[in-house]
């Protein structure tokens, strides 16, 4: 699925260009947009879900989620990550100065980074999970003094190019390899994924408070994890 939109004129005011367009492009007809709920204000209202776009990390969602859950209400997530992204610099007047293709290429693991803030909705009854997978402009600007690993250049909008694709994550462990043996440690969690262990590490606490995994021993000074529902 690919879908190419630029929001020119953005509905709020704080509102992010990433944002608008995720927004924009999950929206249906009858949808009731940045509908209020309770004390909230929600993304989208699809007839009794709740639709809230979160582009940046979770842990800011925390209370409203929490509250929306204590209220009975059905929600969903859709977190968008860039497969693919483009660095784009500009100068003060927002005249493009260059524009390179990133080398880095995220996949739908790495969702797991943000659900470290509130792991145990990957099992709630209330919440749905969906991740897309865009193409994305990363807006730069220079900042003196600022993002000393960049140089300076911080940023300051990514811009949506492209949805490829939609996953809903209806079982978690679904997301892990398939040659991963039925017991194993966070080690060879890494390995399979070729991921460094600090993202193995979220994977295995995100997966474990949640309830979709089980300590079931030690390999040397290694945790030994596997499904509840093994036999």
């Amino acid at each position: 699925m690919t879908y190419l939109v630029r929001v020119s004129h953005i509905g709020t005011l704080r509102e992010k260009p990433l944002h608008a367009s995720v927004k924009a492009w999950y929206s249906e007809p009858g949808d009731l947009i940045e509908h209020p709920v309770d004390r909230y204000v929600i993304d989208i209202v699809r007839g009794d879900l709740l639709i809230e776009v979160q582009t940046g990390g979770f842990s800011s969602m925390k209370a409203k989620l929490a509250s929306l859950l204590d209220g009975g209400h059905r929600v969903r997530i859709v977190h968008p990550i860039a497969s693919e992204k483009w660095i784009v610099r500009c100068d003060d007047d927002g005249t493009i100065l260059d524009r390179r293709k990133s080398p880095k290429r995220g996949d739908v693991l790495d969702v797991f980074s943000e659900l470290v803030a509130f792991p145990q909705v990957l099992n709630d009854p209330l919440v749905e999970l969906e991740v897309l997978m865009v193409k994305v402009d990363e807006m730069r600007v220079h900042q003196p003094g600022k993002a000393w690993r960049r140089r300076g250049w911080v940023v300051a909008e990514r811009h949506l190019l492209e949805v490829d694709s939609a996953q809903r994550i209806d079982d978690p462990l679904s997301m892990l390899p398939s040659e991963l043996p039925s017991q194993f440690t966070t080690r060879d969690l890494a390995e399979a994924t070729v991921r460094p262990m600090r993202s193995a590490q979220q994977m295995v606490y995100c997966l474990r408070e949640s309830g979709s995994l089980e300590t079931v021993g030690k390999v040397g000074n290694s945790l030994l994890y596997r499904s509840p529902h093994c036999s």
